[in-house]
């Protein structure tokens, strides 16, 4: 899966305020509700209920929160580096600084597990989580997730 087609520019963040765990999602969800032209509201409720059947920090400062909700068309993701790290209950119990979440309709089971896999393995490269707290702009972020893909001959 090419976490690029999740992500577009205008679902980055580059530098995030939060000092909790539910203002750290209260910002996912500002950034996603336009995106995804759901209410506000209903993508923070879908959020705190996932997290509350287990924290979704995979460690190493990264979350990715994730939710299904009616109305969607296909998986969406949204990319949030806070400026200072928050407890998350992660894993490894390290803060978060770093979260890509994702949404799916209600339907798109095995695509959201992809999705969900693809991000988790992507994030696991400390190189890459490196690059992407030193990114400057919402550009080379976007560009540390797009894949360049082979020119296929005729």
């Amino acid at each position: 899966m090419d976490i690029g087609e999740l992500l577009t520019r205008d679902a980055i963040v580059t530098r995030g305020g939060a000092s909790s765990k539910r203002q750290a999602l209260n910002m996912v969800a500002d950034v996603a509700a336009p995106i995804l032209g759901i209410d506000h509201t209903r993508v923070l409720e879908a959020l705190m209920e996932r997290e509350a059947l287990g924290s979704t920090g995979l460690g190493g400062g990264v979350a990715a929160p994730h939710a299904r909700l009616e109305g969607l068309d296909r998986v969406t993701g949204v990319f949030v580096r806070l400026d200072h790290p928050v407890e998350f209950d992660a894993v490894d119990d390290r803060p978060v600084d770093l979260m890509f979440a994702l949404f799916a309709p209600p339907g798109a089971g095995a695509e959201h597990l992809r999705a969900l896999a693809a991000v988790s393995r992507l994030l696991r490269s400390s190189e890459l989580r490196e690059q992407l707290r030193h990114a400057r702009t919402t550009d080379a972020i976007n560009a540390l997730f797009v894949r360049e893909r082979p020119v296929q001959a005729a």
